[in-house]
């Protein structure tokens, strides 16, 4: 698949970051379908493109000629067949869960052209978990974008083993076309990059946090005023959400056995509580206004 061969772009899952990564690549350009399983996040993710499109024209950010066109290069179905049947490229954004995953991407294989490329914004499962359940494993990787989709300019794109250079540089190129700014990472590592730092960060501000060095608020209010970070540790958590931090520790967890692997207890506290952060209007911090 070259760059110039992509047309049309199929999302699966219409969350947060689906509908973000879909809206960013209409704005692009790109004809999009969005699908999902639930008719009420289909409905949800339609009406966030409306009232996003509509409160940047207001703002004069874009044209009321943009707004049309980017709408119209925009569709929503719950029908995969319909959504992925004429796709060129694939991007996967649903749950966390390997079993999931390999189950949508043995679908993908069946409904999308060969030559599609099918790629999963997994910020942990590497994308050779998922390829060995298609006829197309050279053509599946990873196209890690970070939340928020439409703000956040990083993407990284993983080339595992068993990718081909063909597609690697295709996703490079696509990142690029759609106004983003794309790193390759030659290895499947936990993490891949920035993740991998972040954790290390998250990790000493939980452990100060449950030695009671300095409350959360303060934690972030150091990174914030003192490092410079445009949001502090526990904050970046309740965006990115507590529920994909256990998520992620415990698949850790799960693979090692290793105990130091474990989700911390301030996180399992908050996961059994049900508080996720933004989505749920309360995590280490309140949303509910």
């Amino acid at each position: 698949m070259k760059i110039e061969d992509v047309k049309n772009v199929c999302i699966v899952g219409a969350g947060n970051m689906g509908h973000q990564i879909s809206l960013q690549c209409a704005l692009s350009g790109y004809k999009v379908i969005c699908t999902d399983v639930i008719p009420a996040v289909l409905e949800k993710a339609e009406k966030f493109v409306d009232s996003y499109l509509a409160g940047r024209v207001q703002k004069g950010k874009i044209t009321e000629e943009v707004a049309k066109t980017t709408r119209a290069n925009i569709s929503f179905t719950g029908d995969l067949k319909v959504a992925a049947g004429n796709a060129d490229v694939v991007i996967e954004a649903v749950l966390e869960r390997i079993d999931l995953k390999r189950k949508i991407f043995a679908d993908l294989d069946k409904i999308a052209p060969a030559k599609a490329i099918l790629a999963t914004n997994s910020s942990f499962i590497v994308s050779s978990r998922i390829a060995s359940a298609t006829n197309r494993p050279s053509q599946v990787c990873n196209l890690h974008f970070f939340n928020p989709a439409l703000v956040m300019k990083l993407v990284e794109v993983v080339q595992g083993p068993h990718v081909s250079d063909e597609t690697a540089q295709c996703m490079m190129a696509f990142c690029l076309k759609i106004d983003k700014v794309p790193i390759l990472i030659k290895k499947e590592v936990d993490g891949f990059v920035l993740n991998r730092i972040f954790a290390v960060l998250q990790k000493e501000a939980l452990w100060m946090l449950e030695m009671g060095v300095a409350t959360y608020e303060d934690i972030d209010k150091a990174c914030v005023y003192g490092a410079g970070h445009p949001m502090g540790p526990f904050r970046l958590n309740d965006l990115t959400g507590i529920d994909l931090t256990y998520d992620v520790c415990m698949g850790h967890f799960l693979e090692t056995g290793n105990p130091a692997d474990l989700p911390s207890p301030s996180i399992v506290k908050k996961y059994t509580e049900g508080k996720f952060g933004q989505k749920t209007g309360e995590g280490w911090y309140s949303y509910k206004k």
